[in-house]
């Protein structure tokens, strides 16, 4: 009995003494490592990106989208779904080459009255691999969720690209809490134009 309480007060006495400020150094206890948490609707690093050309309408042109993404094909507009994602890309024939100003004074409004709660619309040029392009960057509800009911609050970013009498639209969508930068970024320089 004597033994035991002996070693039983050697090792509180150790441990004391490493909890005191005598400036031993006893190793911290292991913690697990935080738990990575995305915001919902980031597309994860290692996202693989195919090919999409049109196989039917005009096809001049090529973009990047991420495999393994739902499509839906409805008159000259195809659509790519990931959860809470969607990249759309509408092909048309045009007159004239988009501007900064025409985007502002008939895409803007269109807009406003088809996207609920549209609002912070900034237009500008920007330039990706295909050259230049008009950005129309805005914010807008989701559709209701069918099963949950829930409305997500998204972040778009429209690239109007231009040539020879052909516009593509190709607009990213996201939640606005979502860090797609990156992804979004790599689908707009990937388009191409053949």
């Amino acid at each position: 009995m004597t033994v035991i309480a002996a070693v039983i007060a050697g090792c509180s006495g150790s441990s004391s003494g490493a909890q005191s400020g005598s400036g031993s150094t006893a190793p911290a206890q292991a913690t697990p490592a935080p738990t990575e948490s995305n915001p919902p609707g980031d597309i994860p690093d290692n996202q693989v990106y195919v090919d999409y050309q049109p196989a039917h309408g005009f096809s001049g042109f090529t973009v990047k989208v991420p495999e393994g993404w739902a499509r839906t094909d409805k008159g000259g507009t195809t659509v790519f779904t990931d959860k809470l994602n969607s990249v759309t890309i509408t092909a048309a024939t045009a007159s004239t080459s988009p501007t900064v100003a025409s985007v502002k004074n008939t895409v803007v409004p269109q807009l406003s009255g088809q996207v609920t709660k549209f609002a912070s619309p900034k237009v500008s040029q920007v330039t990706r691999k295909a050259g230049p392009v008009v950005l129309l960057a805005y914010q807008g509800d989701s559709a209701k969720d069918p099963v949950t009911g829930k409305v997500v609050r998204d972040a778009f970013e429209r690239y109007v690209f231009y040539r020879q009498g052909h516009k593509v639209d190709l607009t990213l969508s996201g939640p606005v809490n979502a860090d797609n930068v990156d992804p979004w970024r790599t689908v707009s320089d990937s388009f191409a134009w053949r």
